[in-house]
């Protein structure tokens, strides 16, 4: 019995953490998609050259699509052995996301000084709505998470996908 309830806590975790790298992966597709490419607001690192700042844009790319790959090949092996759990693994889709989106407004931007969201006079404006849609996206995954973590192991097992 110990064993197994072993195996499942590995199982759990393995949902999130494969939700993790995916919300990872994701936001940071989001973030290079919309604000570096279509918009022109920054690059990963602005303290240099213009061509610097696309190669640091390459890096971070390559980044988010190892961090997608790696979160969606976690996901096939979980549905191959079929303990994937649908909602614990958007809970930690969200917690990913809104984890490196905090860490980006608060570190890289304020901290290391990379790159501001956008630069213009009031960037506090643009600061706050980036770091509170992150709090709220950690918010929400955490409560997946706990609403995933509470129920028991039978009715775990029924919420699988594909069980």
């Amino acid at each position: 019995m110990e064993g197994e309830q072993f195996v499942h806590n590995n199982y759990l975790t393995r949902n999130v953490w494969s939700g993790v790298f995916f919300g990872l992966g994701l936001i940071a597709f989001i973030d290079e998609g919309v604000f570096h490419q279509l918009l022109h607001w920054h690059h990963f690192y602005d303290k240099s050259t213009l061509e610097v700042g696309l190669v640091s844009d390459g890096f971070f790319h390559a980044f988010s699509w190892f961090a997608t790959i790696a979160g969606l090949f976690m996901v096939a092996d979980l549905r191959r052995r079929r303990v994937w759990i649908v909602k614990r693994w958007w809970g930690g889709v969200l917690l990913g996301a809104g984890l490196f989106q905090l860490y980006d407004g608060l570190i890289q931007h304020k901290i290391f000084g990379l790159h501001q969201i956008r630069y213009v006079d009031n960037v506090i404006y643009y600061d706050w709505v980036w770091n509170v849609i992150a709090v709220i996206m950690i918010a929400a995954g955490g409560m997946l998470l706990k609403a995933t973590g509470k129920m028991p192991q039978n009715k775990r097992e029924k919420k699988v996908h594909g069980a």
